[in-house]
């Protein structure tokens, strides 16, 4: 092989790897279950700001009984938009201690660039698939949980 050949393969097998790193990085981590409106469900945590920016953004569908938590460091009116999703999502902004605060329901992915915000500060955002807080009764004071105690905290 000549030294060009060469050196080109380990540039794209460099990059390779540093994609496959900045994916690791930036890709929500599971976490386990959760019990929420009275079923339980399997969330990824989006801890980080690279992580909460992705979000549910390119996914192709939001199974049942799945959901992302967006976890912030403080108290805020934290606005969500449909950038990138190709699913319809129901939206739940939650307190410190995991009681919903607000929800958008079957918000459309035709309503971006709308943002969405919640009633009150939320220090957690839920999203699931759009329909979830209907079939299941979640409203304002709906709690979220953890079956290990806790809430996570924002990196």
């Amino acid at each position: 092989m000549d030294e060009r050949r060469l050196i080109g393969l380990s540039v794209v097998t460099a990059l390779v790897m540093l994609g496959g790193i900045w994916l690791y990085r930036t890709s929500p981590h599971a976490q386990g279950a959760v019990e929420f409106g009275g079923v339980s469900l399997r969330l990824d945590y989006a801890t980080t700001e690279p992580e909460r920016e992705l979000g549910l953004g390119g996914r192709a569908d939001v199974p049942e009984g799945y959901g992302m938590l967006f976890v912030f460091p403080q108290d805020g009116s934290y606005g969500f938009w449909m950038k990138g999703t190709q699913v319809p999502l129901d939206i739940f902004w939650l307190d410190d201690e995991g009681r919903v605060v607000s929800v958008a329901a079957d918000v459309a992915t035709s309503t971006f660039p709308n943002v969405f915000y919640p009633a009150a500060p939320a220090r957690y955002v839920l999203e699931t698939a759009a329909g979830f807080a209907r079939a299941h009764a979640v409203a304002t004071g709906t709690p979220l949980d953890f079956a290990r105690g806790a809430l996570p905290t924002a990196q």
